[in-house]
């Protein structure tokens, strides 16, 4: 299973940020003076954005992340304008040099640099347009730079007329979310597999290891502790498929809609030879949506993208939820395993460890089902043409993908890999239950069953002994019939995916 990322002109990814508090000053001792459709500002004469972007940073100084600090969006956002960049060239509405300035610095951004040159806060207002101005400026001036002129020189690179020729934030800033999640799905899927692995190896360590499986948080019947183990990897796997299904899905596009889908100031070839340009670029399978207008409010990549980050959480809860029950005591509770003490775990307690790793990814799970939810409202609010909220929903959904691909590291490496069994343990548990008479109704029926459950509840033992003096099966098949790991496999089922085999 392969999850593609877009392709580097180098090959390589970063995440390099680097944003520092000078850049987004609006007095430096050097200026230049820009125009707007509102009227003059001054901008920092060090910096490659201009007046659209230095009004966003008075304008939304609301939650102190940007842009800059989702790599994955501006690399997404350059790769776009590289393509239609090149698209425009081909269908002769730029010329060559500026079409291959504007490539050049493009490319640079996508390397990660200038990576400090995106400085709107992520709540912006515009469904995007800041963060598409500011990206139209900054490729503008350094492409300007690269054709040995000054920045603010838009005469010869404009960056509304030559950057933005044929598109609109409402294609572009889409086009470029979807990329960036795209991208983020792979350190995602391998933190993904490398947790399931992980899973793998330790119910490989206990495939013949027989413990005792719970319903209702009540004794029920026989398991293997690789059994228990296995689920959790199976539950990830699931979630990797989840992930695939995803590409196509996020890599429709609709570039050249413009403002509405109706394609309004874009060339009408401008489509599929952005398009065409964006698949060779990325080496993803792009394609444009089939209904421009619909497509312009339609936000379903992002619930399937939310859906399938939650059902992970939830998958990931339920691991971390069962461990801390396994591991709970180790007197009074289940005693089961041990997960590694990390820290101590009371400030008056002196032997006290606490399972802080799964209470850590307890903890991101709770954050990525609160993601789920602003999605779904954000996802919920577009109105007529468009849908404003596009900033919202890629940030939350970048924020919730890079936490769990951490806490699922941190829950491998911190947890899963030196998990101790008490097989002992497991092993007194699945001889002594009395619901192990469940396996005698086939031979006895289930009152006669139920009667010897009673009766080893009361007496204090077990279902094996009270078996036999209750019913008049031989010692040797009553020793088959309520043997822990034959009922643990009755579906031929150790710790990894087999066919069922055939009962005897």
């Amino acid at each position: 299973m392969a999850f593609p990322r877009p392709t580097r002109h180098d090959g390589t990814m970063t995440n390099e940020t680097n944003a520092t508090d000078e850049a987004t000053k609006t007095t430096t001792a050097a200026t230049r003076v820009e125009h707007d459709c509102i009227g003059e500002l001054a901008v920092p004469a060090d910096v490659y954005w201009g007046i659209h972007t230095q009004r966003a940073i008075g304008n939304f100084p609301v939650s102190g992340i940007t842009d800059s600090q989702h790599p994955e969006l501006v690399r997404a956002y350059a790769t776009v304008k590289r393509a239609c960049a090149s698209a425009n060239e081909e269908l002769g509405l730029i010329d060559a040099d500026k079409a291959r300035f504007i490539r050049k610095a493009c490319v640079e951004i996508e390397g990660g640099k200038l990576a400090d040159q995106f400085p709107v806060d992520v709540m912006q207002g515009g469904a995007g347009t800041s963060s598409n101005m500011n990206m139209n400026e900054v490729i503008a001036n350094r492409a300007l730079e690269l054709a040995g002129r000054k920045r603010g020189d838009y005469a010869y690179i404009h960056p509304n007329d030559d950057v933005n020729e044929s598109q609109s934030t409402n294609d572009t800033y889409p086009a470029a979310c979807k990329l960036a999640l795209i991208d983020a799905i792979h350190p995602l899927a391998e933190s993904t597999k490398r947790l399931a692995k992980a899973f793998h190896d330790l119910a490989d360590k206990h495939i013949n290891d027989v413990t005792l499986g719970r319903t209702q948080l009540q004794d029920a019947v026989p398991m293997t502790y690789g059994q228990e183990f296995h689920a959790f990897a199976t539950l990830l796997k699931s979630d990797l498929a989840g992930f695939e299904r995803l590409v196509p899905q996020l890599a429709q596009l609709n570039l050249g809609a413009t403002a509405i889908g109706t394609g309004i100031c874009a060339d009408l070839r401008f489509r599929r030879a952005a398009t065409e340009h964006l698949a060779r670029i990325t080496g993803l399978p792009i394609t444009a949506a089939p209904d421009p207008v619909a497509a312009m409010t339609d936000m379903g990549a992002y619930v399937s993208t939310s859906a399938a980050l939650k059902n992970l959480a939830v998958h990931l809860k339920k691991a971390a939820d069962d461990l801390r029950l396994l591991n709970s005591g180790p007197r009074a509770g289940f005693n089961d395993l041990d997960v590694p003490a990390r820290q101590a775990g009371s400030s008056i307690m002196p032997a006290k460890v606490n399972p802080v790793i799964p209470e850590c990814v307890n903890q991101c799970c709770f954050m990525v089902f609160g993601m789920d939810v602003t999605v779904n409202w954000a996802v919920a609010e577009g109105q007529l043409q468009l849908n404003a909220f596009d900033p919202v929903m890629v940030h939350e959904l970048l924020t919730g993908m890079s936490l769990l691909t951490n806490a699922m590291d941190v829950f491998r490496a911190n947890c899963i890999e030196g998990i101790v069994v008490h097989t002992e343990v497991g092993r007194a548990h699945a001889e002594s239950t009395p619901s192990i008479a469940a396996a005698l109704n086939h031979y006895i029926g289930y009152e006669r069953g139920s009667a010897i459950a009673a009766e080893a509840v009361r007496s204090g033992r077990t279902v094996r002994e009270v078996a036999g003096e209750m019913t008049d099966l031989p010692a040797e098949r009553l020793d088959e019939i309520l043997d822990p790991i034959r009922l643990a496999r009755g579906l031929g089922q150790t710790c990894r995916e087999h066919l069922p085999e055939p009962r005897p």
